[in-house]
């Protein structure tokens, strides 16, 4: 029988579909040595990759250098994480004829990886959040081969970071690259894809996220959409350390010209420190953003948010293409929290109130967010149990007195939060936890220990531990 040519995506995922086992049942040391030998082949190609990351970004080598090393970080703690193999959550019930509930059966539950992933590449970080980025990474450490969807702001950089990946000597299949919109959206339906992991817009994430949704066999979908990572000044901080909560919030803002997810847009501070906000705000160059398309987007937004009923102009260019720093003011009684909405870019809207036992309702009614931070006295915060619960109820991660750019790649972390910052608010796409998106339970009762995977045996063949009941 003749077969239709394949495409360029049905032959990369039909690759991975073929890698699958081999990779799941590949050993810890195997799949551990794979990540840190990708984190050597980055190593070995860096002057090269920063080269090119700056010229597509826009972004300076100094940020460059620090984003591949954090890259190559990351590679080598989920190489840990791989031999630790804690997130196999191996548990095993012993035969137990008088159990309370009737006989206990031998049962045996571990997570298994679900399959191929397909990573779709943010633009913002060329490297931590792309081709070998925290997504692909998390997924190789499940045992999920890994097909990623390049980002077009930046597409030789893709192309050479996927050179070096096949240098360090991969399995065939556990990795592949494609390009283009239709070849993503492809890509997300083609059967043999898992799961798939996404870092961008809101209009982008929900539009894969239906698609994901709509298939014969929907898949997970984790997109990382952004927020404005409300903060709030309590007014005895504002009195205590106002000029350094101004320069902090003003360095947040702007940096690498706002063009974080965690960037903090959203503001709550006494009207007596809004004069100092805007004036450290004003001190702040302008900087180039990463593409002309999020510069358009960035201007537009602005204008949008600036035009909004009671909502004024502190910091703003008098030329309007200008990407110079914005802030914008209003009080909270003009406060709409519904409409509060990620612009992506050096702008800031900075919400006036009087008294704090005004800002639960408000901050409950936001939307999801990734962070949250409150910025207070220490000896306030007997008194402000209500406040940080609903900071907590609105975000994955919250912060005391500091500011929430810059996100630690770490075993604590969360990065994610309630929908719409994230499709999955149970998960985080930073740090250890983030292989957990790539697992599924599955429980084996009675087997013949031949037949039972490495992590549930008696003998422990890979040393993982094991809750034995």
């Amino acid at each position: 029988m003749n077969h239709a040519p394949k495409t360029p995506v049905d032959a990369a995922v039909s690759a991975a579909v073929s890698a699958a086992p081999g990779w799941a049942a590949a050993p810890p040391g195997t799949r551990a040595a794979a990540l840190t030998s990708v984190a050597a082949a980055l190593e070995d190609a860096r002057a090269d990759l920063v080269a090119l990351a700056g010229a597509e970004t826009r972004l300076g080598e100094a940020r460059l250098n620090g984003e591949l090393t954090r890259t190559t970080f990351q590679l080598a703690m989920f190489a840990d994480a791989v031999r630790a193999g804690a997130f196999h959550d191996a548990r095993i019930d012993r035969p137990d004829p008088d159990w309370p509930t009737g006989p206990r059966p031998d049962l045996r539950r571990y997570r298994t990886p679900v399959g191929p992933v397909l990573v779709f590449a943010a633009s913002n970080f060329p490297f931590a959040f792309s081709v070998a980025g925290g997504d692909t990474a998390s997924a190789w450490a499940a045992g999920c081969p890994v097909v990623v969807k390049a980002h077009p702001g930046h597409p030789r950089l893709s192309r050479r970071t996927a050179e070096a990946i096949r240098a360090a000597g991969l399995p065939a299949g556990v990795f592949g690259l494609i390009e283009g919109e239709d070849a993503g959206v492809e890509a997300l339906r083609h059967p043999g894809v898992a799961a798939a992991a996404f870092t961008g817009s809101q209009r982008g994430g929900l539009a894969l996220a239906g698609i994901a949704a709509e298939r014969p066999v929907p898949i997970p979908f984790y997109a990382e959409m952004g927020s404005v990572n409300p903060s709030v000044v309590t007014p005895r901080a504002a009195r205590a350390r106002g000029d350094e909560i101004a320069q902090g919030y003003a360095a947040s803002l702007t940096l690498g010209a706002g063009q974080f997810c965690t960037n903090p847009g959203l503001l709550f501070a006494p009207a007596g420190l809004v004069g100092r906000l805007a004036g450290r705000v004003r001190d702040v160059p302008d900087a180039p953003m990463l593409n002309d398309r999020i510069r358009s987007a960035f201007l537009a937004g602005a204008d949008a948010l600036a035009a909004r009923p009671g909502v004024r102009r502190l910091v703003w260019p008098d030329d309007p293409s200008s990407t110079a720093p914005r802030l914008l003011a209003t009080d909270l009684d003009a406060f709409d929290a519904g409409a509060a909405a990620e612009c992506f870019g050096p702008l800031g809207l900075v919400v006036a109130y009087e008294r704090t036992s005004d800002l639960p309702g408000v901050l409950a009614a936001l939307p999801g967010q990734l962070t949250a931070s409150l910025h207070a006295e220490p000896d306030e915060a007997a008194g402000l149990a209500a406040l940080a619960g609903v900071l907590a109820g609105r975000a994955g991660r919250v912060l005391w007195n500091q500011w929430p750019t810059g996100v630690s790649v770490t075993h604590a972390m969360q990065h994610g939060g309630p929908y719409p910052a994230t499709t999955a608010p149970s998960t985080t796409s930073v740090g250890t936890a983030a292989i957990d998106r790539f697992l599924r339970p599955v429980a084996f009762q009675g087997w013949p220990p031949e037949l039972l995977p490495p992590p549930l045996r008696d003998d422990n063949p890979w040393n993982v531990p094991q809750d034995v009941r």
